[in-house]
């Protein structure tokens, strides 16, 4: 069996990517290293400056992700800062921001990096919705109790794992890497 180490600290994450590489028979690990994420204008920036320190470090066939909420209201914020708006503000800081508007529309986009045998691959994966007016569920992690996904009238947080995944942008994008693997004869 392939293994791979997802490089989080994000248990959530970790969850997702196993449900979803198991299928191919890829055994994730959880791996923490010192790697650092710079502040750039781009999901992809920040993925592709991590995988050259990945390779750097010698950490072997490693995979991450850096995810946003892009709300188009708030001209794209929290964007590539959606994890330290997420710590600082949270999902209560992001409904008081848009109280009163009526554009709550968003999407969420996740970049996901890989560097396997050597060979790097970068894909994008989005999925566009708005934000609900209040949390509702109690599954997913970070954003996911206020995105409420095109075509659903639940936010994330109310779908079970197999749900999101189906729809989600980190779904998408794993899907996307899985294409991308196999295309370059991948096998686990």
């Amino acid at each position: 069996m392939k293994q791979v180490a997802l490089l989080t600290g994000n248990k959530g994450k970790l969850q997702e990517f196993r449900h979803e590489l198991a299928s191919i028979g890829v055994e994730v690990s959880q791996l923490t290293a010192e790697i650092e994420e710079i502040q750039a204008d781009t999901l992809q920036e920040v993925v592709r400056h991590c995988l050259h320190q990945a390779d750097a470090q010698r950490l072997g066939d490693v995979v991450l992700d850096d995810s946003g909420l892009f709300v188009e209201t708030l001209n794209g914020f929290p964007g590539v800062y959606s994890a330290y708006a997420q710590k600082t503000l949270g999902c209560e800081g992001l409904l008081r921001l848009l109280d009163g508007r009526a554009d709550r529309n968003a999407r969420f986009d996740s970049c996901i990096g890989a560097s396997i045998d050597g060979v790097h691959i970068v894909v994008t994966g989005t999925i566009h919705g708005t934000i609900a007016t209040a949390m509702k569920g109690e599954g997913g992690f970070g954003f996911d109790p206020v995105f409420i996904p095109e075509e659903k009238n639940i936010t994330f947080a109310q779908m079970e794992m197999g749900e999101k995944n189906a729809i989600s942008h980190r779904g998408r994008a794993i899907r996307l890497l899985l294409a991308e693997l196999e295309a370059r004869g991948f096998k686990s």
